[in-house]
């Protein structure tokens, strides 16, 4: 049977940026509700996806991130506001290595500076951003002009001290951390704003995605009008990324159980394929920085799924 099973919920999906075929899965028992959590560390090998590693919490995960510096750590997004570290070359009694517990709210995203690769960014329910470098105590900043739930925060591609956030305020801002408030607060969207991601080959294009079923493109130069509305999810719009290998392709996924493939720059259909292989609600989804075209996704099916972009997940 093609992809993996796990045992919770899936929640989020993330390529390792060391090793084409490792895959990390942050999972939630009983939808994220209550209960406990998993984060997965799967292998794709000749005869499908295997577990690599496994490690149990007492919450449910949200997300979760591969450090950009070092190929064995990793860091976890935690519904008690806690953000779990860790070693994957450290026996199971060392793990985790470590647990920052500053966020009073979910915390549901995280994202490693690919620039500087020392610090990673946390997005939490609690409104704020934090920024953590993993040899600190604590927390190095917090960023709180959100009004509602971060949903997101996303590092700049080419700007080691520029990111983005997403927001149920309905905005996504853009910050410097040489400068004490946003330098962008752009709304974005009529409603929650779930995801946005940064152009991977302009550093000004964004694409954001809301509960109102739309992925917008952006040129934060010219935020008065979006560049592009891309059109045909039925359900909100859970993640948006463009292609790391693509300047103007953008996968998505979302509550209505499909992952859709565009081309923000076509002149008439910009959506390029369909996926329907999620039986339940498509919530996490990443591609691969180091296999052009190699997409992976997963759900509240449990289902974990990798494919290229000109196949069938369920035939892979």
């Amino acid at each position: 049977m093609p992809g993996f099973r796990t045992r919770f919920q899936g929640y989020a999906v993330r390529f390792s940026p060391f090793e084409e075929g490792k895959l990390a899965v942050a999972t939630s028992q009983n939808f994220g509700i209550i209960g406990n959590g998993c984060q997965h560390v799967l292998q794709m090998g000749p005869n499908g996806i295997s577990e690599w590693r496994s490690f149990d919490t007492a919450d449910g995960l949200y997300d979760c991130a591969w450090s950009e510096e070092n190929e064995n750590i990793l860091v976890s997004a935690s519904g008690d506001g806690s953000i779990k570290v860790w070693d994957l070359a450290a026996p199971p009694e060392a793990n985790p290595l470590r647990s920052f517990e500053e966020h009073t709210h979910e915390v549901y995203s995280l994202h490693w500076n690919q620039v500087r690769r020392d610090c990673f960014l946390s997005g939490s329910w609690d409104d704020t951003i934090k920024l953590w470098n993993l040899t600190a105590p604590g927390s190095l900043r917090t960023f709180a002009e959100h009004t509602y739930c971060v949903y997101a925060a996303q590092w700049n591609p080419a700007a080691a001290d520029v990111f983005l956030s997403a927001s149920g305020d309905c905005t996504v801002k853009v910050w410097d951390l040489r400068q004490a408030r946003p330098t962008l607060s752009l709304a974005a969207h009529r409603y929650e704003v779930l995801s946005a991601d940064w152009c991977k080959y302009n550093d000004c294009i964004i694409a954001t995605g809301s509960v109102d079923k739309s992925i917008k493109v952006w040129d934060v130069r010219m935020p008065e009008r979006e560049l592009a509305t891309l059109l045909g999810h039925t359900y909100a719009v859970r993640r948006v990324l463009f292609s790391p290998h693509s300047e103007t392709l953008v996968a998505s996924c979302s509550y209505d159980m499909t992952v859709r493939l565009w081309d923000y720059a076509a002149p008439e259909d910009a959506l390029v394929r369909l996926w329907d292989h999620h039986s339940e609600f498509a919530v996490g989804l990443d591609w691969s920085p180091l296999v052009e075209g190699l997409l992976a996704s997963c759900g509240w099916d449990e289902m974990t799924y990798c494919w290229h972009m000109n196949a069938d997940p369920r035939a892979t």
